[in-house]
């Protein structure tokens, strides 16, 4: 086994990283599209083409406009209730407490913290970094450059956590070592608490 890592930070991906929500924003997604008389998409296309996007982005894929973006928004509340948080989360975050920690989500400022704060998890992180507070969401490395400089740290310090291609590209652009969660990157893991396994705690 390698010697563990001792970043000056952890920046986490949200969903897919800390909670399963890919069939809240699925689903939610679909009701959008049937409301705009637009077809609607299948899990396996969702998950292939559009998980771990931002919003407008896919939006932008299928041709449409950002009226359908802010109806999404507004009714993704209402599917919050499918979303888990995956196992061993809190218990790991809170050994990894003496490290500055920061989410970086492609979700919406609003639907991010209504998560976290769901799950008692928003009190783990120094800062939340949404698409909305940047111009590029993921797999630009824009809020990652945004994160950093408000915790006043170089992104090779940093050490990101992603489950998407999308998380990858970002933490490449930026220069980060990255751990993916069933996706190859710098280290890969399979479940949350194997962070503990190369990050020192």
């Amino acid at each position: 086994m390698k010697s563990k890592i001792n970043p000056k930070a952890i920046f986490f991906d949200m969903d897919g990283v800390l909670v399963n929500s890919l069939d809240s924003w699925w689903k939610s997604l679909n009701a959008a599209l049937k409301n705009y008389n637009v077809k609607e998409i299948s899990r396996e296309e969702f998950i292939e083409k559009f998980w771990g996007y931002e919003l407008q982005e896919n939006l932008r894929k299928l041709g449409l406009n950002k009226e359908i973006v802010t109806f999404c928004n507004n009714i993704y509340s209402g599917y919050t209730g499918e979303i888990k948080i995956f196992s061993k989360v809190k218990e790991t975050l809170k050994k990894l407490d003496n490290y500055k920690k920061a989410v970086i989500t492609n979700t919406p400022k609003d639907c991010a913290l209504q998560i976290l704060k769901k799950f008692d998890i928003k009190k783990f992180f120094n800062i939340i970094v949404t698409s909305d507070q940047i111009k590029k969401g993921k797999p630009a490395p824009d809020m990652i450059y945004k994160a950093c400089q408000e915790l006043k740290i170089q992104p090779r310090e940093v050490v990101l956590v992603g489950d998407t291609e999308s998380d990858v590209k970002a933490g490449r652009a930026a220069g980060c070592k990255i751990i993916g969660i069933n996706i190859d990157a710098d280290f890969s893991i399979k479940t949350f608490s194997e962070l503990l396994n190369i990050i020192e705690n």
